[in-house]
């Protein structure tokens, strides 16, 4: 009797390792140095350049980028953009950050240096500077390419650089949902956010090559462990497994040790759209022609060159020297010549000494008036006016909003990030502080303009947040 089995899937090898954040130090490690594929938490290292990019002053968040064919023509995940279409750099990096968009990522590797392989390359040598010794990059969107490999360890490792390079940046990955200029999209991970306590990023990854993949952080009191996982079965799966060694790197990680935050890497800078990357620049780039290739890091600030001035002019030598020739006969010669005499002047007469007189203004008159105080005297007296200055706080981002008093400063840190997550139109570029009292820890954001802090006070409180405006000090 024939019998038929039922194929199924070739499961994706499984690789983890698990680290204490603070430190490096690594607490679980399984099959972590195999070459595997990465899936989507590629676009970590794409962020991380683009993040550094905007750092650098290459690009801006509001650089408004142009989609290329190449990047419209991506597949899922993807935001949908079209051919020709300019979006905001910001709202590219939400995207590929938070719904792991295969189109933005393209897009953002384009606009930075102006081709895939160009990026690729700038991907590879942030990588080698970040001692991901077993990377290779071939793409900036994880998409399966022959050679795209990464390992668990070296994942781990970009992850770690990603929480304390940019924190700054760090809360997109957080994110439950993001706008991203006129829609909404959902962070791939919202369930592990959602369901694990302190979860609050990093990255998800998937492809048939792969299977899931994901990089998860999570802090808890001073504590923050990092744990990496490849060739999960689904995400349901996938997730239990990061959750379980989450919860395994808290209890062997040491509830006190000192942060050892890993090096910054320099920025490794390569040509845009060179020849030698096999194709020219795409429509996003920022610039055309002939490019320079820089190499390895900046070694100097790039500063405006000083304003030329005209300088003294300086004789010449051969000039100076005649001169001086023509200055030492003449005094020769005046020299050797007698000093004329006049024929009824028999001895030298003394030199007369003219007494100047001095002489010194005289007093003014008692009686004189001044034509001020007559002035004053024809006209009715009024009232000076005192004139009152301010320094104008309308353009200026010295106000503050308060939303809140904490029994402790992790409560207060907590409802700041909540709160910047949902109220990210104007908070945007604002400080978080936490400022102790005696009564508690006040939970604020700093750095508005009095306009923004009006208007990020009314829409909380319409939300039933508790705020209240700070004027600056």
């Amino acid at each position: 009797m024939l019998v038929v089995v039922p194929l199924t899937a070739v499961a994706a090898p499984y690789a983890a390792m698990v680290v204490d954040a603070r430190t490096g130090e690594v607490l679980h490690s399984h099959n972590a140095d195999t070459r595997l594929h990465p899936a989507s938490l590629t676009k970590m290292m794409t962020l991380y350049i683009a993040f550094q990019a905007v750092e650098r002053g290459e690009i801006s968040l509001d650089t408004r980028v142009k989609i290329s064919a190449k990047a419209a023509a991506m597949p899922a995940s993807k935001l949908g953009l079209k051919v020709g279409q300019r979006v905001k750099l910001r709202y590219l990096i939400r995207s590929a950050a938070v719904k792991s968009a295969n189109d933005s990522a393209t897009a953002i590797g384009e606009a930075i240096s102006g081709s895939e392989a160009a990026f690729a390359r700038r991907m590879n040598r942030t990588a080698k500077a970040m001692g991901m010794t077993r990377t290779t990059f071939k793409n900036m969107n994880g998409l399966t390419a022959s050679g795209h490999l990464s390992t668990a360890h070296d994942m781990t490792i970009l992850g770690r650089h990603m929480i304390y390079d940019y924190p700054q940046y760090y809360n997109l990955f957080s994110r439950r949902s993001t706008d991203v200029g006129g829609r909404t999209v959902y962070n791939t991970n919202r369930r592990l956010l959602g369901n694990y306590k302190g979860a609050d990023g990093i990255k998800t990854g998937y492809t048939r090559a792969a299977g899931f993949n994901l990089v998860a952080s999570a802090e808890r009191g001073n504590e923050r462990v990092i744990a990496t996982v490849f060739g999960g079965r689904s995400s349901a799966s996938r997730n239990a497994k990061v959750a379980e060694l989450l919860d395994l790197g808290f209890r062997r990680a040491p509830s006190r040790a000192r942060t050892n935050k890993p090096d910054v890497p320099a920025p490794q800078l390569v040509a845009r759209g060179n020849s030698s990357d096999g194709g020219a620049s795409t429509p996003g780039s920022r610039t055309a022609g002939k490019t320079i290739r820089l190499s390895g890091a900046v070694k100097k600030s790039l500063r405006p060159k000083a304003r030329p001035m005209a300088e003294p002019a300086t004789p010449q030598p051969v000039i100076v020297a005649a001169l001086q020739d023509d200055i030492a006969n003449a005094l020769k010669e005046a020299q050797a010549a007698p000093a004329p005499v006049a024929k009824d002047v028999v001895a030298a007469a003394p030199v007369a000494t003219v007494a100047v007189p001095r002489v010194s203004p005289k007093a003014r008159p008692k009686d004189l008036v001044l034509a001020s105080v007559q002035t004053r005297q024809a006209q009715p007296r009024v009232k000076e006016q005192q004139v009152v200055t301010r320094v104008s706080t309308s353009g200026g981002r010295h106000w503050g909003i308060n939303v809140g008093r904490y029994t402790s400063r992790y409560k207060a840190e907590r409802v700041l990030l909540k709160t910047a997550l949902n109220e990210m139109d104007t908070l945007d570029g604002s400080l978080r502080r936490v400022v102790k009292r005696k009564t508690g820890f006040d939970a604020n954001f700093m750095g508005l303009s009095r306009e923004t802090a009006d208007l990020a006070c009314r829409r909380l409180q319409a939300r039933k947040v508790t705020c209240f405006m700070i004027g600056p000090s």
